[in-house]
Order: structure tokens, then C-alpha cells, then sequence
């Protein structure tokens, strides 16, 4: 299947979709350079054109070039988060009585992701860019939801528990990639503004 075709069928019925992609054998490389890099440069284009933007406004004082570097290196840490969240539900499956699959935890997270990435172009719509972008992120838990039970077998009882463990143990580790990036993102705007003066 195309990544229209799945992105659109996953979007509009994800029920349906869960089940097909459940049968699929799509082994981690493909998944990543055929969908998930792809769709991931969504939020990461959007973001680098309102960053761009933003720093106009501060004219001679943040250059195009760290931005540049900060948008790639959100975009690197986004593919690696993707991993991580599916790690993570690959882990936390036979918690909740599922099948421990790191290739079907995978297609499930990537999948489910496609929401928050499609949204992420509202990055650039200034004010309810935001609100936008955070309505495709609530999908994306709702379809990860979804497809929990039948790509990782947690039965229906169990899975909006599986669902918000997963999601809080991904927020945690997020949040600590996110400070670290940060604090390397901060070190590098401080010798830039260091180095304008």
C-alpha cells in the first residue's frame, strides 16, 4: 500500500485499516524509510518555516543556520522517539496480557503517529496552530487505542490502561530527551549570540 492510501485509510477508518495492517509483514527498515521518515518531515518543515519566521523578528540575532540545525536535530530525535514509544509497548504488552511483538509495536506506533504528524503542518498557522497540531496528537492516542488490540493482542478490558501507560512512560522519556536537546540547543545559542556580539 502507498503511504497515501495508508495515512488516508488510517485517518478515516482505522478499524477497518488495523486489521489489514495487522497481517502485513513490513519488516522495521521499510517502515521507517517508506512511511515514518516521510511523514515525519511534516511537523519538522512546518516547524523549521515557523522558526524561520519567528527569528526574523529577531533580525541579526539567531541565525538561519541554528535553526537549521535545531529543526534536524528535532527531526532525528522525533525518529528516535518513534522507536522508543514502540519499544516501550513491545515492553509493557504482557503487562496488560498481550503478545510481546517488537515489529507489530512498531507498525503501531508509526501508524497511530500519522494524525500528529499530518496535523503538525498547522505548526505555521499562527495562534491555532497550536490547538490544531494538539487535536492530531488526542487522534493519535485514540487510534494507538485502536490498534492496541489488535496488533499487540491486549484484550479490550485492558486496553485503555495499556494505552495510558504507554503514553505516560513516552511522555517521561520524552521530556528527558526534550531536556537534553534543549540543554544542547542552548549551549549552541549562547556561543552564536557569544560569537554576534
Amino acid at each position: 500500500m502507498n503511504l497515501v492510501d495508508r495515512a488516508k485509510n488510517i485517518l478515516l477508518q482505522p478499524k477497518t485499516e488495523w486489521t489489514v495492517i495487522e497481517a502485513e509483514q513490513t519488516d522495521p527498515q521499510t517502515l521507517y524509510t517508506s512511511y515514518i521518515c516521510i511523514l515525519a518531515l511534516i511537523p519538522a518543515v512546518a516547524g523549521l518555516i515557523s522558526m524561520l519566521f519567528i527569528a526574523s523578528f529577531f533580525a541579526g540575532r539567531i541565525g538561519p543556520g541554528f535553526i537549521v540545525g535545531a529543526a534536524i536535530t528535532q527531526y532525528v530525535l522525533g525518529l528516535v522517539m518513534v522507536f522508543v514509544v514502540a519499544f516501550i509497548a513491545d515492553a509493557l504488552a504482557a503487562n496488560f496480557d498481550g503478545q510481546k511483538n517488537l515489529n507489530q509495536a512498531l507498525k503501531l506506533t508509526a501508524y497511530a503517529m500519522t494524525a500528529a504528524w499530518v496535523a503538525g503542518i498547522f505548526i505555521i498557522v499562527p495562534v491555532l496552530g497550536w490547538l490544531l497540531t494538539l487535536l492530531g496528537s488526542l487522534y493519535s492516542l485514540y487510534l494507538f487505542y485502536l490498534g492496541a488490540p489488535v496488533l499487540m493482542k491486549v484484550p479490550e478490558p485492558k486496553t485503555v490502561g495499556y494505552t495510558v501507560v504507554v503514553v505516560l512512560v513516552a511522555i517521561v522519556i520524552g521530556a528527558v530527551i526534550g531536556m537534553v536537546n534543549a540543554s544542547i540547543l542552548g549551549m549552541g545559542a549562547v556561543g552564536m549570540m557569544g560569537g554576534i556580539r
